[in-house]
């Protein structure tokens, strides 16, 4: 039954796509949902058995080989879905949050026509899906399916306003640095095949179980390099990191299912996947930790100045990202799981919020005309604020858990300076969160009712509704998304307890352990496997870096708080200031400058000068006149010889004869 986990949510595009259009938008909208509450359910079952599944080479697993997809000489791919562990997780996830997502963009997406409003759903049903091939395959091909799957969905989402140059422009950035990433992915295939003649990630890692840690480069390193850049494209790490804040030009929903549940996460399960293969190649592993922790760093500090409230949760995405990179590359790949988990729930309730006060501003997203908006919007203000207080790692909320073990385990692992960077990271985390809550629903209204009025314009995009000037907080499908949310944000945590508070609290971490070391069938010893290193932080270490990450939240909000809440003067004073740095952190350190004066120009000049004017043009278009040209100059010389004139036939005949007979009388 594990092909309907996909299926379901194919069928529902299918539907939506073909006559969705015809079907009254309550309809279209509910069979979308009902199509992932139904991969939800099936997702259940099929965890349920695997938990009580005999364990197979060291692993419960439940599998399902649905046909051979390709058989040719030595390759052979069977297009097979597998739950264990690891994608159980992942599918859960999906499914889950994704099924709150599609409730809320019901009531969010309302103003749509009935086609728009299927078109969205139809996309919205297949992005699921092919982020469901994605993390059921068991072979590198079919996760690459599912990879281009996703990347597509993005485009067609990113840019669902396509009549907007910048939703258009930004769905094209999105899909090309995509495919930037995906050459690595496609060459790390090549050189996983070459080296090892299987694409099927079990064999893979049983056979690299068997080699030595690679500890110089070599094919090992060149492989995942390879997959680490596909990586970086996917979940926006440094340098491929800059098409999702651009990304926020899509609807509201559709960023929280990016952020949340789907596309970005696939770059770290990627790796999860792959645990063994990576852990072979410790050089890949430091480049994975120092880009994951310089993301986290550089994303934080734009974080700061962004005005807009999505694209402040897209910063705080790309950064929470880096965590989870910084935890794979010190081979706490349990850590990194636990907080992809953790961060879907409050992530996907902080977009979800952000939609909920733009929906009630007829949307308006700049955070400079908010304020106030608790007392009129109270089920959404209690959520969002669960959601970042989870997310600025405060004790007793999910995220605290799931970012305090990165932290510990980059302690624990050597990495002393990665830690430092990591924990004032997440210093800035709780400035900017709060800073963002202070600035939306503290202070006083700084939009008038007529500006609201106003801003009823872009109600087309999807976000106005009621009468200006009065604010109704979320509609009931909103807010029973928010609610649910909001209780994943507080209690999922809590299947990962420290070690130093619980003993043998990690649940989490012992559930996923299997999914990231070779099959024991393979002759490996299990326990002598590098895929996850053993901590050996002692309780009472662990418990005062608990401690440290918790005053640096703490501390954090407290900034936050003087500076944008008691005296949003002394932050313009800072601003004015430090009025160059602060120019740098609004133009995002010029990265995009960047790009577009070294690769995108001059690109577009060898395009226009040489490719254009010179090749296509000069070269191909010249050939091409060229021959019609000589052919028109002959036509022109030989239809002289067919006039159909009687008297210039008989005078050329006449003069032939007189040539020849003149030839042999001179001869």
């Amino acid at each position: 039954m594990l092909i309907l986990i996909p299926l379901f949510p194919f069928l529902g595009f299918l539907i939506n796509a073909s006559v969705g259009r015809r079907l009254p938008k309550r309809v279209s909208g509910a069979l979308a949902t009902a199509a992932l509450a139904l991969s939800f359910g099936v997702a259940l079952s099929a965890v349920a058995r695997m938990l009580a599944a005999t364990p197979v080479d060291g692993v419960r697993a439940v599998q399902d080989t649905v046909y051979t997809w390709i058989a040719s000489g030595s390759l052979h791919v069977p297009f097979t879905l597998r739950v264990d562990p690891l994608s159980s997780v992942m599918i859960l996830v999906i499914t889950g949050i994704g099924t709150l997502i599609h409730l809320y963009s019901t009531a969010y997406m309302h103003d749509e026509t009935d086609s728009e409003f299927a078109r969205y759903f139809s996309y919205l049903n297949l992005f699921a899906a092919f982020m469901l091939v994605l993390v059921l395959a068991t072979t590198f091909p079919v996760m690459f399916v599912g990879w281009e799957g996703v990347g597509l969905c993005s485009y067609l989402l990113v840019g669902f306003w396509f009549t907007k140059q910048t939703a258009s422009d930004a769905g094209k950035k999105a899909f090309i640095v995509n495919r930037v990433g995906d050459v690595g992915f496609i060459l790390g295939m090549a050189a996983i095949f070459t080296t090892f003649g299987t694409l099927d990630f079990q064999e893979v890692a049983a056979r690299v179980a068997g080699m030595p840690i690679e500890a110089s480069f070599g094919i090992l390193t060149l492989t995942t390099l390879l997959f680490f850049l596909g990586a970086t494209g996917k979940s926006a790490q440094i340098p491929l990191y800059i098409w999702l804040p651009d990304a926020m030009e899509g609807p509201t929903p559709v960023s929280a299912l990016i952020h949340a549940a789907t596309m970005v996460t696939a770059g770290v399960y990627l790796i999860g996947r792959n645990a063994v293969l990576f852990s072979h190649a410790p050089i890949t592993l430091e480049v994975v930790a120092v880009i994951g922790c310089l993301t986290a760093l550089m994303a934080g500090t734009i974080g700061l100045v962004q005005n807009d409230i999505k694209r402040v949760l897209a910063y705080s995405t790309v950064s929470q990202l880096g965590y989870m990179f910084l935890a794979m590359g010190v081979g706490a790949f349990g850590a990194g799981i636990f907080h992809l988990y953790t961060h879907a729930f409050f992530k996907a309730l902080l977009f979800l919020g952000s939609g909920a006060v733009i929906h009630a501003l007829h949307g308006e997203q700049d955070m400079r005309h908010m304020g106030g908006l608790r007392r009129e919007l109270p089920v959404t203000y209690w959520t969002f604020l669960m959601a970042t207080l989870a997310i600025s790692g405060v004790p007793l909320f999910s995220g605290f858990f799931s970012k305090d073990e990165i932290l510990a385990e980059t302690f624990a692992h050597g990495h002393v300076v990665l830690w430092a960077v990591g924990l004032f990271t997440a210093f800035l985390t709780a400035i900017y969160m709060f800073r963002l809550v202070y600035m939306t629903f503290f202070g006083e209204r700084r939009t008038p009712a007529t500006a609201d009025a106003g801003a009823h314009g872009h109600a087309a995009a999807g976000h106005g509704h009621g009468a200006s000037g009065h604010l109704h907080d979320a509609p009931p499908a909103m807010a029973i998304a928010l609610v649910i949310l909001a209780v994943g944000a507080v209690a999922a945590g809590y299947v990962g307890l420290p070690n130093a508070v619980v003993s043998g609290g990690n649940r989490i971490d012992a559930f996923l352990e299997p999914s990231f070391h070779a099959p024991v069938a393979a002759g490996v010893d299990v326990a002598a496997e590098p895929a996850q290193e053993e901590s050996s932080t002692s309780s009472g270490v662990e418990l005062a870096l608990m401690g440290l990450s918790t005053l640096v939240a703490l501390g954090g909000i407290g900034v936050a708080t003087i500076f944008f809440l008691q005296r949003p003067d002394r932050a313009d004073a800072v601003a004015a200031r430090f009025s160059g740095l602060h120019r740098l952190l609004e133009h995002k350190y010029y990265v995009d400058e960047l790009y577009g004066a070294v690769i995108v120009r001059p690109i577009t000049r060898l395009s226009t000068t040489l490719l254009w004017r010179g090749v296509d043009a000069g070269l191909i278009d010249g050939t091409v006149n060229a021959t019609g040209l000589v052919v028109r100059g002959w036509s022109a010389v030989l239809r002289r010889l067919q006039t159909g004139s009687v008297r210039a036939y008989a005078m050329s005949f006449f003069v032939g004869v007189v040539v020849i007979v003149g030839y042999y009388l001179w001869q």
